[in-house]
């Protein structure tokens, strides 16, 4: 049994330590200086000694803190910066890679968690900056013509180069793939020369460190002999792996805008594949360059990951072109979205448009600024910027910009958590330009504690803490073993803790006290309101005054209404409701016709509430009106018709014995809507329309008036149809003779006049029948010559 209430009394002081998730005040829980100020930005604490006593919250809103403790003993830490370092944007010594391209450069900054502080970052692009140029290329044995075709273009290339920057370095690398199998035969003449006037391959091999001598780079890559290996993927991330991390061997200078051009048609390994060749190692990022520029722990150790290579080109700064062909193209483009500072480019089969690849994606990477950051896991910074435009939008890129463009940047900076190590409260990180060796240094202090809770402000064994129990530290005391409570007052030899906090919870309460007191020593101290009218009262301090329901601003109606009692309202006779609002009689609900709300609803706090449904919606002061009931207009019909039109022959007499009521004739039915009148309309057997009205009065007896005389159809005249319908006939028969005699003359004057007119055309004489012929015929003896 022990075993259970100790159980019971922990989960019971765990749900009352958790963090108050549903108030609205996210100060109040707070019992710590430290943990108040980290709570909220708006969260103050108050280090008096007697605030308490008045039953105040030590950490709430600054606001609900004033005119209750003392203004100078209100701690709220307050955000600073401090500028270290900040020199203006300019172009000095930009020769020397010394110009200042990010302002400022250095601060410090003291930050409390979840409140964001907004740093102005300027950024500017120095004209003729220093740039390094590295050319790594494949020269396996399919890129034999792009080899031939770089060393012709060598000579443009550093030309080009030269027109952007007077202080131009170009560097030339190349790379094949591991020298064990399957990357490679391991026979032994294929080792030595594995084609026809090929060298032996290799993994990487610096040929020529970034030099200003840019003659001699068309001599070096006219003389590098390709090599060749077996399988499609080379060992590139080897070769890029060494060039960014070997910044001696290489020559990348600190300040520099450092550009690697690697240039493959194939493929690449990576972490992993090493294993196919008994390869393990993992790759250890650093260099491994001998005397003569060759890499030698090629078959030693597996190729880099994805994130090894993205780590070292952010720490060294190298934007890395990839100059591929068509095919490789898509693969490359993927590559470099997962490389920060990458880019890629389609380079033509012979590597014959590697100049202007290279000087387009140059333009490309210097026409956009990147900023980013290397901030921890606690801390959040946001990016907004208007760039070249006047709209503020969230963004760390801004695109389209010239040589010696201004660009700012709003950093928000925010803290979203302390660290739970204390060592951590204070960082330093970094916001650069992506591809520049410059960033904003950030010596950040994490506000995660108050300055009356570090040691050389506490006050141990304090006699404000009930004879030395406890430190005394922010106004509370921080109680020794065995003691607790607010002055350290309880001694848990004489009781149990979790005990004493169970017996200070209400039912189902998550707080002890109903969250409304201080448990001390098993018992409640209820909080005292500001308001002195205002009592929280009850052993658990479950009740109060003041927030029953109210009406009108006033609780329960007022005091004449009731009063207020341990939350709920009890009325005073008369009165009900939740609120007392609501007079305890009907009479305010009584129809004319002496029933409540007319039968047809009920009567609620003084007030009919009509009943609703799909066939009858009763509407009124005292549900009186129907607009939506079904009329009673077949149920009367009989009744009117033979009170009112006894003489008619389809009419029963019959039918007025059961009739209770009489109707009253009108020479004319006309409805009045705000007497509640209907409308009812008929036609009997002859096609004859009669008309009457029913209202029903307070003993919902039907009050009915009709009118007299009924609206008949005039009579059809059928003689007058028929010779109508024989007339038309005749009338359409002349017309269609008329018709036809007309079409036929019409017809037969056409005739004639082309009788006429082809007659005038005959061309024989009018004496002679032409179509007649003699009876004899005369015919020539064609072997007759005359003679006789």
């Amino acid at each position: 049994m022990n075993v259970i209430l100790l159980l019971t009394s922990i989960i019971a002081l765990s749900i009352a330590q958790a963090p108050e998730k549903f108030t609205g005040n996210p100060c109040i829980s707070k019992e710590t200086c430290g943990d108040c100020i980290t709570a909220d930005p708006e969260c103050a604490w108050c280090s008096q000694e007697d605030f308490t006593s008045d039953g105040s919250r030590r950490c709430d809103y600054t606001g609900n803190l004033r005119n209750k403790c003392a203004d100078d003993h209100i701690v709220m830490p307050a955000q600073e910066m401090t500028k270290l370092k900040d020199q203006e944007l300019s172009n000095k010594g930009v020769k020397e890679g010394e110009a200042i391209q990010i302002k400022p450069q250095e601060i410090n900054l003291k930050l409390r968690p979840n409140s964001p502080f907004p740093l102005v970052v300027e950024f500017r692009q120095a004209e003729d900056y220093p740039v390094d140029l590295y050319y790594l290329m494949d020269l396996s044995n399919s890129m034999k013509d792009d080899k031939d075709k770089l060393a012709e273009l060598g000579n443009t290339l550093s030309g080009e180069m030269g027109k952007i920057t007077s202080n131009f370095r170009l560097g030339f690398g190349s790379f094949v793939d591991k020298v064990v199998m399957p990357y490679v035969s391991t026979v032994p003449e294929k080792l030595k020369q594995p084609c026809t006037d090929c060298a032996a391959p290799y993994g990487f091999l610096n040929h020529m460190p970034l030099t200003t001598e840019t003659t001699t780079f068309a001599k070096l890559v006219r003389d590098a002999r390709v090599s060749g290996n077996l399988d499609a993927p080379e060992g590139g991330f080897d070769a890029i792996m060494q060039a960014v991390v070997c910044k001696d061997q290489i020559g990348w200078r600190e300040k520099s805008r450092k550009m690697l051009v690697f240039s493959s048609d194939s493929g690449f390994h990576y972490a992993g594949d090493g294993k196919l060749g008994g390869i393990v190692k993992p790759n250890d990022g650093l260099c491994h360059l001998d005397q003569d520029g060759y890499y030698t722990e090629s078959t030693h150790q597996d190729y880099p990951s994805l994130s090894q290579i993205n780590h070292k080109i952010q720490e060294n700064k190298v934007n890395i072109i990839f100059a591929v062909t068509a095919k490789q193209v898509p693969v490359y483009e993927r590559l470099s979205i997962l490389l920060e500072g990458s880019s890629s480019g389609k380079l033509e089969n012979d590597s014959s448009n590697v100049v202007d690849l290279v000087r387009n994606q140059y333009d490309k990477i210097t026409s956009a600024v990147e900023m980013k950051d290397n901030a921890g896991s606690n801390i959040e910074v946001t990016y907004y910027s208007t760039c070249l435009g006047n709209k503020k939008e969230k963004t760390n890129i801004c695109k389209g910009l010239k040589v010696g463009t201004n660009v700012t940047f709003e950093a928000n900076i925010e803290v979203t958590s302390c660290p739970k190590d204390p060592k951590e409260w204070e960082q330093t990180f970094q916001i650069y330009p992506v591809g520049l060796n410059e960033a904003l240094t950030i010596h950040l202090e994490m506000i995660c504690e108050c300055n009356c809770e570090k040691p050389e402000n506490e006050e141990k064994n304090s006699p404000k803490c009930t004879f030395g129990n406890g430190t005394y530290e922010c106004g509370v005391c921080s109680c020794y073993n065995n003691r607790y409570g607010r002055e350290c007052e309880c001694d848990a030899k004489d009781s149990d803790q979790a005990t004493d906090d169970i017996g200070c919870y209400f039912g189902n309460d998550t707080k002890p006290c109903s969250g409304r007191g201080v448990c001390r020593c098993g018992e409640c101290e209820c909080y005292k309101r500001q308001n002195p009218e205002e009592k929280v009262t009850g052993k658990f301090c479950e009740c109060d005054n003041y927030s029953c329901d109210r009406s009108d601003g006033k609780i329960c109606s007022g005091p004449d209404h009731g009063v207020c009692d341990c939350g709920k309202c009890k009325c005073k006779p008369g009165w009900k409701g939740s609120d007392c609002g609501c007079r305890d009689t009907n009479e305010t609900c009584v129809a004319p016709n002496g029933k409540i709300c007319s039968g047809h609803g009920t009567c609620e706090c003084g007030n009919c509430k009509c009943y609703d449904s799909e066939e009858e919606r009763y509407s009124g002061s005292f549900c009186e009106r129907c607009p939506t009931c079904p009329l009673k207009c077949d149920a009367f019909r009989d009744c009117v018709e033979c009170q009112i039109f006894p003489d008619d022959n389809d009419v029963n007499p019959e039918n007025c014995s059961a009739c209770s009521f009489i109707t009253i004739g009108v020479d004319k039915v006309e409805v009045k809507e705000e007497e509640n009148e209907k409308l009812c309309v008929f036609r009997d057997d002859r096609d004859c329309q009669f008309t009457f009205k029913y209202k029903l009065d307070e003993e919902d007896q039907p009050i009915v008036h009709a009118q007299r005389t009924k609206d008949c159809p005039e009579p059809v005249n059928i003689l007058a149809i028929v010779l109508g319908v024989i007339g038309g006939i005749i009338a359409i028969g002349l017309a269609l003779l008329l018709i036809w005699k007309l079409l036929t003359t019409i017809h037969d004057r056409r005739e004639l006049a082309r009788f006429e007119k082809e007659r005038q055309m005959a061309k024989w004489d009018t004496s002679e029948n032409p179509i007649y012929k003699q009876a004899t015929s005369t015919f020539n003896n064609p072997m007759y010559g005359g003679k006789q």
